[in-house]
């Protein structure tokens, strides 16, 4: 077996879940948009900008409903 395929599934697996971090924060925290922030990471996380706005939000505090009465 060559040495390369020893080190292709861990560097593989590191890989998908950096790519889908921002997604695991969300679920971690229960966010209240975790899949919008999941399909923003999906569609656009290839995009730095896209998995840049997806970690921010999934970083950001949820404001607390307000119910009017």
């Amino acid at each position: 077996m060559p040495i390369v395929a020893m080190f292709l599934p861990p560097f593989f697996g590191i890989g998908f879940v950096m790519y889908f971090l921002p997604s695991l924060i969300a679920l971690l925290r229960n966010k209240r948009d975790t899949l919008s922030i999941f399909l923003l990471n999906f569609f656009l996380g290839w995009t730095c900008i896209g998995w840049v706005v997806a970690l921010v939000w999934a970083c950001k505090t949820d404001v607390p409903a307000v119910v009017a009465r």
